[in-house]
C-alpha cells in the first residue's frame, strides 16, 4: 500500500478498530496527523556506554546480547519478575521488568539488544530496573540509544506504539509542500521543512533537536503574524463612514459628568474619536482593568457617532453584563438626551420601559433607536439596523470572526463598515497584547478614578481562619455582601484542594447559618447562573461561593469582602480579577488570601498581589514566571493555540513578523506564493482575529 498524507491511521500495520479510536481521541486520524504530532519532550539515551562502565543513577544507552533470561513470581508480593542478564566485551548487567512475563519469550538468549534507563545499584550489583529495550537491527534505533521522543498519550496507547506508527508515516513527510519562500528560510538560517519534521520526531542530536524546534516554532508564528498583517492591510482597504468629532457637545457632556475624567481616560477617548473621523474602518483594543472606567470612554465614542447620525452597538459575552453595560450606559447618555436600548433573549428595554420585541426591532431598523445593548441576540437574522457606525465588543477575544463579521454585515443603508471598539478587562502585558493583537491599535487605561478605595489584601494564616470568618459576619451586619471562591467543584476532582461544593456545605451549615449562601460553577445551566447572579445583585444573597466563572463578570457594587481558597492553584491576574470584584463603590473592601500549600515560591508570587500597583504589574509577572496562559486562566478563544511555538518566544516573533512583514511588502497578494497562501487559508479557519 502506498502510504498517503490522507491515509487513515486504521489502515497502517499493527492499527485495529480500538487502536484507531484511542488514536483518534488524541485527533490522530490520518497519517498527515501524526507527523504533525509534536513530543512534548525528548527523553535523552544517546550517551551509549560499555557494561563495565556504568555508574549508578546515569540515564545511558547500552549495548549487549542477552545470557539468561526467565521469569518468576515474586514470593513476597506476588509479582510477576522478569530478569535478564545481558553482556558485552566489559562485563555483565542484570535487567529486571516487572509484570511483563511476555518478556520471556520476546527476548531469547543470544539476542543482541539495547537497553537504556537509570542502572541502580543493589546490593553492589549494578541492575537496570524496568528499562526500555530494542532488538539490534539494521537502521537507527528507536526507542534506545539516542534521543527519544516522549509524546502525550491516552489510556492503553503505548510509546512505543506511537513511536513505531508516527515512525511510520514519516515514509510520506515528502509530500508535504514546503510553503517558506527560499529566501524566508535562508535568511532567518532554517532547516528545510522535510528535515525539520525528520528531526522534531527522530533527531540525529541535540544540534539538529534545536534546529528542528526553532523551524517549526518559526512557521506557526510566521503565519501568525502574516495573517495580522493580512488582516490589518485588508481592514484599512475598507470605506467606513467617517464619524465627525462634535467638540462642543462632546465638552458639555463631559463638564455634567458626576465625576472628572483621569489624564489615561481623556488619552484613549481622544485616539477613540481621532479614529473615528477617518474614512477607513477603526479596529482598537481598549485594554483597562476592572473599575478603570472604559464605560464612559464608550459613551464618549457612543456620543460621537449618534450626534453625527449613526447608530452605535455594544455586545457583552452575558446578559447579566448587557444588562450592566446598558444601565450604566443610559446613566451616562442620559445627560446628552440619548435613550439605550437592551436588546437579549430574555430582557427587552428602551430606557426604563419593556418593549415588545416588534416594536424594538423596527426601531433599530427605521434608526429611531440609536443606541443598542445585547449578547448574541444582536447578531440574529431579524436585527438589522438603518446606519450601524460603530460596533463595541466587551471582552473581545470571546467572539468568534464570523459573529464579528455577522455584526458588520448589519451596518444598513450606509454600505460601510461600522468602526470597531473593543474592550477587555483582562490586563494583557504590552508586550504580549502588541503579538496577540497586532491588527488592532491599542489603548490602555492605567489609572483608576481618585475616588476609588485600595482594597486591602491580607494573606491569612490557617490558624486566624476564624478571625476571618468573625470579620465577614460583622461586614454583612453592617449591610455588605461577600465572595467566597474555590479551585474546583468536588472533592474528587483533586484531593486536599478546597471544594466549591463541600465549601459550601460547611459555610451555610456550620459557619454561617443565619445568613442566606448560594453556589455558582461552570456546571451549572446558564439560566441557574444568571438566576443566582441576579439575586446575589439584588442582596437577595449574602455570601456567594463560586469558581472562578465569576473572574470577568458583574459589578455587585454592594460586595465587600472576597475570600479566596486555595490561591496557589491560581496565576496572579485571576487572582487579580477575583479581588476586582470588589471595592466597586464607597465602601472599603477587603480580600482574603489562603493558601493550602505554603512555600518560598507561592509565598513570593502571593506577596506581589498585595504589593503590586495594578493588573499590568501582575501580568507581567505571571508571564514571566508562569507563561501566557496564567494570565486568562486558560487561553480564550480568540488566542493563538499553538502546537509548538509559545507567546513567550519574544525575539523569535520579532524575527517571524519582521520576515512577514517583508514578504508581505513585496508581494502584497501573495500570488507568488500558492503554498503559502494555501496553508495559510488553513490557519486562518483554525485562529480567531478579534
Amino acid at each position: 500500500m502506498k502510504l498517503e498524507l490522507s491515509t487513515p491511521v486504521s489502515m497502517l500495520n499493527r492499527v485495529g478498530k480500538t487502536t484507531a479510536g484511542r488514536l483518534k481521541h488524541l485527533g490522530l486520524e490520518t497519517v498527515f496527523d501524526l507527523i504533525f504530532y509534536y513530543p512534548f519532550r525528548w527523553q535523552d539515551f544517546s550517551q551509549v556506554v560499555n557494561i563495565g562502565e556504568l555508574t549508578p543513577s546515569e540515564a545511558v544507552s547500552v549495548k549487549g546480547k542477552i545470557q539468561l533470561i526467565n521469569s518468576r513470581r515474586s514470593f513476597k508480593t506476588r509479582t510477576n519478575l522478569t530478569e535478564a542478564l545481558i553482556a558485552d566485551q566489559t562485563g555483565s548487567v542484570k535487567a529486571i521488568w516487572f509484570n511483563q512475563p511476555y518478556l520471556a519469550k520476546t527476548l531469547q538468549p543470544g539476542d543482541e539488544i539495547y537497553l537504556s534507563g537509570k542502572v541502580d545499584e543493589n546490593r553492589y550489583v549494578m541492575q537496570f530496573n524496568n528499562p526500555v529495550y530494542e532488538k539490534v537491527g539494521y537502521g537507527q534505533t528507536t526507542h534506545t540509544a539516542r534521543l527519544v521522543p516522549i509524546y502525550s498519550l491516552t489510556s492503553n496507547l503505548t510509546e512505543k506504539q506511537l513511536r513505531f506508527l508516527i515512525k511510520t508515516a514519516l515514509g510520506a513527510v515528502g509530500q508535504i509542500p514546503e510553503f517558506l519562500p527560499a529566501a524566508v528560510i535562508k535568511e532567518n538560517h532554517l532547516l528545510d521543512l522535510h528535515t525539520a519534521l525528520q528531526e522534531i520526531h527522530f533527531p540525529r542530536n541535540k544540534k539538529f533537536l534545536d534546529q528542528a524546534i526553532r523551524r517549526l516554532k518559526f512557521d506557526e508564528l510566521f503565519l501568525f503574524q502574516l495573517q495580522i498583517i493580512v488582516n490589518k492591510n485588508d481592514l484599512a482597504a475598507l470605506p467606513a463612514k467617517p464619524i465627525e468629532f462634535n467638540e462642543i457637545k462632546t465638552q458639555e457632556f463631559v463638564s455634567h459628568l458626576p465625576f472628572q475624567l483621569t489624564d489615561d481616560q481623556k488619552k484613549c477617548a481622544w485616539k477613540i474619536i481621532s479614529d473615528l473621523s477617518k474614512n477607513h474602518p477603526m479596529n482598537r483594543l481598549l485594554e483597562g482593568e476592572v473599575g478603570s472606567g472604559k464605560t464612559v470612554v464608550a459613551a464618549l465614542a457612543i456620543l460621537n457617532a449618534v450626534l453625527a447620525g449613526q447608530q452605535a452597538a455594544l455586545i457583552a459575552p452575558t446578559e447579566i453584563l448587557a444588562a450592566q453595560h446598558a444601565k450604566s450606559l443610559a446613566s451616562l447618555l442620559a445627560l446628552a438626551k440619548i435613550e439605550v436600548c437592551l436588546f437579549t433573549r430574555s430582557q427587552r428595554f428602551l430606557g426604563d420601559s419593556k418593549e415588545p420585541k416588534n416594536d424594538l426591532l423596527a426601531g433599530i431598523k427605521n434608526g429611531e433607536i440609536k443606541v443598542v445593548v445585547g449578547t448574541h441576540a444582536i447578531i440574529q437574522d431579524d436585527v438589522g439596523f438603518n446606519n450601524l457606525g460603530l460596533v463595541i465588543i466587551d471582552e473581545q477575544h470571546r467572539f468568534g470572526v464570523k459573529q464579528r463579521q455577522a455584526l458588520k454585515n448589519k451596518s444598513g443603508k450606509n454600505n460601510n463598515m461600522p468602526h470597531l471598539l473593543s474592550m477587555t478587562a483582562t490586563p494583557i502585558p504590552r508586550s504580549l497584547a502588541l503579538t496577540l493583537c497586532g491588527d488592532l491599535d491599542l489603548s490602555i487605561i492605567r489609572q483608576l478614578p481618585r475616588a476609588r478605595k485600595k482594597i486591602i489584601t491580607k494573606i491569612v494564616d490557617s490558624k486566624n481562619r476564624q478571625q476571618a470568618y468573625d470579620f465577614i459576619r460583622a461586614q454583612i451586619n453592617d449591610g455588605r455582601q461577600a465572595f467566597v471562591i474555590c479551585p474546583l467543584i468536588d472533592l474528587s476532582d483533586k484531593l486536599g484542594v478546597k471544594a466549591v461544593v463541600d465549601e459550601f456545605t460547611k459555610l451555610d451549615k456550620e459557619i454561617f447559618p443565619e445568613f442566606k449562601i448560594a453556589i455558582l460553577h461552570g456546571k451549572l445551566k446558564a439560566e441557574e447562573k444568571s438566576r443566582v447572579m441576579a439575586d446575589f445583585l439584588a442582596r437577595k444573597i449574602d455570601i456567594l461561593v463560586a469558581t472562578s466563572v465569576v473572574e470577568v463578570g458583574v459589578d455587585v457594587p454592594n460586595a465587600s469582602v472576597m475570600l479566596i481558597e486555595g490561591a496557589q492553584r491560581f496565576g496572579l491576574s485571576q487572582l487579580h480579577q477575583f479581588r476586582g470584584r470588589v471595592g466597586r463603590s464607597l465602601h472599603q473592601s477587603y480580600c482574603f488570601i489562603f493558601s493550602e500549600k505554603p512555600s518560598l515560591k507561592t509565598d513570593q508570587r502571593l506577596k506581589a498581589l498585595v504589593e503590586a500597583k495594578d493588573g499590568f504589574e501582575l501580568a507581567e509577572y505571571d508571564l514571566k514566571f508562569r507563561g501566557p496562559g496564567e494570565i486568562y486562566g486558560t487561553i480564550q478563544s480568540g488566542f493563538p493555540e499553538f502546537k509548538i511555538a509559545l507567546l513567550t518566544d519574544s525575539q523569535l516573533m520579532i524575527e517571524a513578523k519582521e520576515a512577514a512583514q517583508k514578504l508581505f511588502d513585496a508581494n502584497l497578494s501573495l500570488r507568488d506564493y500558492p503554498e503559502l497562501k494555501a496553508r495559510l487559508a488553513q490557519v486562518m479557519e483554525k485562529i480567531h482575529f478579534e
